[in-house]
């Protein structure tokens, strides 16, 4: 189907869909934050800035840490907002509104976590093991939080209700997919760190040191996590390729052929990433790809593990012409 063919969203749904890019914003401008070592920018204080509540920056340290800040905050009240939207318009027990309330769950706890991080001061240098401990968690929440965003916006947009019963071994296949995912994601955030902490000046110097038994562990990660990411790559496309449930249907078919080109455009950004050795624009590419394969998962989950109900025959339909909104 082509673009022009798309099926009109109701303005509940455009918001939701503004919600999620949004969020997806605020976790590139915190890796921003991380990766340009600015998270001391406002020292150990919370929710103050170096004890202000509006800072007179006096570095572009603060200035980044303080505007990431902003950013976050503004994400509660669009979420409250969308809570209340779908609950005039749907009722509390519509799953539409179900998802945009545990969605603000998972904000806040996004925010005790971030909070946690500059209060502990496992920010700039710090270089301890229980920094990415934290930051694997902050990852592991982001996920789930963009998870449950991605699902409120596909449901506003006619999307499907689903089941984990009603395919046990698709629901299966999947889970350990996310499951591998995350792991990759947590890694990929210490990796990450070590990029911050430790950078490589080339690729050698970085391919190197990643096999040093003295290198830090975050260093030795750079080993780890790409082996991981590229097994989980294999599984994910194994089991599309393989299983008829996703191509049941056009809409599947779509969604499992977006899956497998962004996996594909990972695995690649994950190459220039360490043949560049890792610059911080590079960082912010790859983690994009990677939110950007995570929802084309949750959503091709949703279709796959679909369940429809009476009431539900007539949003079907706009569901199935979604597909086309990234073109075919």
């Amino acid at each position: 189907m082509e673009i022009g063919k798309q099926t009109n969203l109701s303005n509940l749904a455009k918001y939701a869909w503004i919600v999620l890019a949004y969020t997806v914003l605020v976790i590139l401008w915190g890796a921003f934050v991380r990766a340009t070592g600015s998270g001391a920018g406002c020292g150990s204080h919370w929710p103050t800035c170096n004890g202000d509540v509006i800072p007179r920056p006096e570095s572009i340290e603060t200035l980044i840490e303080f505007s990431h800040r902003l950013t976050s905050a503004i994400l509660g009240p669009m979420v409250i907002a969308l809570i209340v939207w779908a609950w005039r318009q749907h009722g509390v027990k519509h799953r539409i509104t179900k998802g945009a309330i545990w969605t603000f769950i998972f904000v806040l706890i996004e925010g005790a976590i971030g909070a946690g991080i500059v209060l502990f001061e496992y920010v700039a240098d710090n270089p301890s093991s229980a920094r990415a401990v934290w930051m694997g968690a902050h990852l592991i929440n982001t996920l789930i939080l963009l998870a449950i965003t991605t699902a409120t916006a596909y449901w506003a947009s006619g999307g499907p209700a689903f089941r984990l019963r009603n395919n046990r071994a698709v629901s299966g296949m999947l889970a350990v997919g996310l499951f591998m995912l995350l792991v990759v994601g947590a890694f990929g955030a210490i990796t990450a760190l070590g990029d911050t902490l430790f950078p490589a000046e080339s690729f050698l110097e970085g391919a190197t040191a990643k096999f040093d038994p003295e290198a830090h562990f975050s260093v030795r990660a750079r080993l780890w996590h790409p082996t991981i990411a590229v097994g989980t790559v294999i599984y994910l496309i194994v089991i599309f390729w393989t299983t008829e449930t996703f191509w049941a249907t056009e809409t599947r078919s779509y969604w499992t052929r977006v899956n497998i080109a962004l996996l594909a455009i990972q695995v690649l950004g994950g190459v220039i990433n360490v043949l560049l050795a890792a610059p911080v624009w590079m960082q912010l590419v790859h983690l994009l790809l990677a939110d950007l394969s995570w929802i084309a998962l949750i959503i091709l989950g949703i279709e796959s593990l679909q369940t429809v109900s009476e009431t539900d025959l007539s949003t079907t339909e706009q569901a199935q012409k979604l597909s086309p909104m990234m073109g075919d």
